[in-house]
């Protein structure tokens, strides 16, 4: 774990110094859409990832980068956070690494097949990826705000 963090760390140094983060910054805020597009592009770009790694990497590698962008863009920071969160744990359910399907393989009986857990599993995608497009869409539903502030907390 300790050398995820460091590997991260360093990466994150080595794009800032070199103004990585200022490009891709820039390039963010002009996308079409605006703060749509942004959220559009950014969960999409977190869910392939999810598919792959693992949320360490994701949140000290990917966040840091897309944080400055939501906030320059005035959205709620607690909301993106609670949509990334959701985002990452809808890709733990997916495969072809699927985290969340291994631990639960690790567990079952020897007669349950790990394909058996990815056609089981795709119910409760479907139930999470609709939460989130709900969350996306309609935040006010709970109790949240699109744009900057904290929406009632």
């Amino acid at each position: 774990v300790f050398a995820i963090l460091i590997g991260a760390t360093a990466f994150s140094m080595v794009f800032s110094y070199t103004g990585g983060d200022y490009l891709l910054e820039e390039w963010m805020l002009e996308l079409p859409g605006e703060k749509w597009g942004f959220l559009i592009l950014s969960m999409l770009v977190i869910l392939l990832l999810g598919f792959f790694i693992d949320f360490v990497e994701i949140s000290f590698i990917v966040v840091p980068i897309l944080a400055p962008v939501a906030e320059a863009l005035g959205l709620n920071m607690l909301w993106f956070a609670i949509l990334i969160a959701m985002n990452l744990q809808t890709s733990f359910l997916t495969p072809p690494f699927g985290f969340s399907l291994f631990y639960l393989k690790g567990v079952s009986p020897p007669s349950v097949k790990t394909t058996d857990i990815y056609k089981g599993v795709i119910p409760f995608i479907g139930l999470q990826a609709l939460v989130l497009i709900l969350l996306f869409i309609f935040p006010e539903w709970f109790g949240m705000s699109a744009t900057s502030g904290y929406g009632g907390y």
